[in-house]
């Protein structure tokens, strides 16, 4: 009984723990829309550089960091490379109308601006040598489809299995994957270098196929000068059956619903959805749910019901953090998007709250700091315990705990700035600017002031602080202390 009540005293005061990703666009451009999102509560934005310029993303990124630096708050930046995506080329007239059993050609050696509801020229000149008769290809995510009847040489003649309008440069997917494109294309290399330039906390891989894909841009970050961690996009069939490849090669996941959706079939979305999502955790990785998840507020002002159970379908999944595209980047209302998000993130954690997950019982530690990791959260979820405090250098103590369900807030204090936006993607994890290598008999007395400061948590509640015998070391957390927050004096 103790413990339900210590459970409803946190929840009426606990903040949002699934962390929300906004993308940046010509709706958040003026600055009072900039300053709206950031009220809102935005824990991170992207800038895809798939559209628009350098010069356009790094605008954006120093707005944003400067209206969170007014509002006071700290948010990380995820940048996200466009990758090999496979378009169709223009029509003459915009878009054409395809009729349900006409034959329709797609051809990489056509004129890229004079197609007609017959043919139309395709941007991957490989496309010849990847599909065979019998395959069927989706294009529009999955709006037209196309059965493949003969491939002469650049040409990839179909029947047409379910029409309507095509517009220009629309996605084009092989069911069940096997397109060769490489993950990285030479934009996405310059894109690196421009993303080390940034200083993005975060970059994402798209069309991710094996681990070595990850690895390359890993290596091409660091060599760019770039400080981010890497995200696999998971929107490719052949990334599902090199899963666990890619995740153990990756920082953080990202289940990238469109692409996956189409090339792997909606039906199995979901389940795969809970898949990814669970094997991620399982392996310390972070995981961003993505794509549509409140699509109908590009022009709506509220969620459709839909739209509500998807994004708290997510969050009951233990995903990170959730992602909105189009619907800050273009939309109406960016700032009322991530509120609505936020409220429903809210709701759904109020469900998560009466159940605890149960911990690992078997194996063995590989590391000190998720030893302490394991035994923090196992005394917080025993013990009245206000909130949680790590002491840290790289966060990765913070990491492990977050990876533990619980509704006890962990936050980490840390110098550096880098480690303070990393974390803002951590779930119920929040970072708070403080130098962990105070050696002085008032380390404790710091922290408590910082704690009451905050309103983390009052005089005379228990807080449970993480620390390394080595102060200043990266992954040297070591201990854990139960302390009763003092006022000074």
């Amino acid at each position: 009984m103790r413990s339900v009540r210590a459970a409803e005293r946190r929840a009426a005061v606990m903040p949002r723990r699934t962390k929300i990703v906004a993308t940046l666009g010509p709706a958040t451009d003026p600055e009072r829309a900039m300053a709206d999102l950031i009220a809102a509560g935005v824990d991170l934005v992207r800038v895809n550089f798939s559209h628009a310029g350098f010069e356009d993303h790094a605008g954006r990124v120093a707005r944003a960091r400067a209206a969170a630096e007014r509002a006071g708050r700290i948010i990380g930046v995820l940048g996200d490379l466009r990758g090999p995506k496979i378009r169709i080329e223009r029509f003459a007239a915009g878009s054409a109308e395809l009729s349900e059993g006409a034959t329709f050609v797609l051809d990489t050696g056509y004129d890229p601006s004079a197609g007609t509801d017959r043919i139309v020229g395709v941007s991957y000149r490989e496309l010849p040598q990847d599909v065979a008769p019998g395959d069927t290809l989706l294009l529009d995510d999955g709006l037209i489809s196309l059965e493949v009847t003969a491939v002469d040489g650049p040409r990839v003649v179909t029947r047409v299995l379910a029409g309507g309008t095509l517009g220009d440069q629309k996605g084009l997917n092989r069911q069940g994957g096997g397109l060769s494109a490489p993950a990285l294309t030479d934009k996405d290399r310059e894109a690196i270098r421009l993303a080390a330039q940034l200083d993005v906390d975060y970059l994402a891989v798209s069309f991710v196929r094996t681990g070595d894909d990850v690895r390359e841009t890993r290596e091409l970050l660091r060599a760019a000068g770039g400080r981010g961690q890497i995200v696999s996009k998971i929107e490719r069939s052949e990334a599902v059956t090199y899963l666990e490849d890619i995740i153990d090669a990756s920082d953080a996941v990202m289940v990238a619903r469109g692409d996956l959706g189409v090339e792997v079939g909606y039906a199995e979305l979901t389940g795969l959805q809970k898949r990814i999502i669970e094997i991620a955790r399982s392996h310390h990785r972070l995981v961003i749910t993505a794509t549509q998840m409140m699509e109908s507020m590009i022009h709506a002002p509220v969620p459709t019901r839909a739209e509500v159970s998807d994004v708290a379908n997510a969050v009951m999944d233990n995903t990170d953090a959730v992602m909105l595209s189009a619907e800050t980047a273009i939309g109406r209302h960016p700032g009322r998007v991530v509120r609505a998000m936020a409220q429903v993130i809210v709701g759904a954690e109020k469900w998560q709250k009466s159940h605890p997950e149960r911990q690992r019982s078997d194996g063995h530690f590989e590391h000190t700091d998720e030893a302490i990791a394991a035994a923090v959260m196992y005394t917080a979820n025993h013990l009245d315990v206000k909130a949680i405090v790590a002491l840290t250098e790289s966060g990765s103590t913070a990491l492990w705990m977050s990876r533990i369900r619980s509704d006890i807030p962990i936050y980490a204090f840390t110098r550096h700035d880098a480690t303070q936006r990393r974390v803002t993607l951590y779930r119920g994890v929040y970072p708070v600017d403080f130098d962990v290598t105070h050696t002085s008999p008032n380390l404790y007395a710091d922290v408590f002031a910082c704690v009451l400061n905050r309103g983390i948590a009052a005089a005379g509640d228990l807080i449970i602080v993480t620390t390394g015998e080595l102060s200043g070391v990266a992954g040297g957390t070591n201990s854990m202390k139960i302390l009763k927050v003092q006022a000074a004096g």
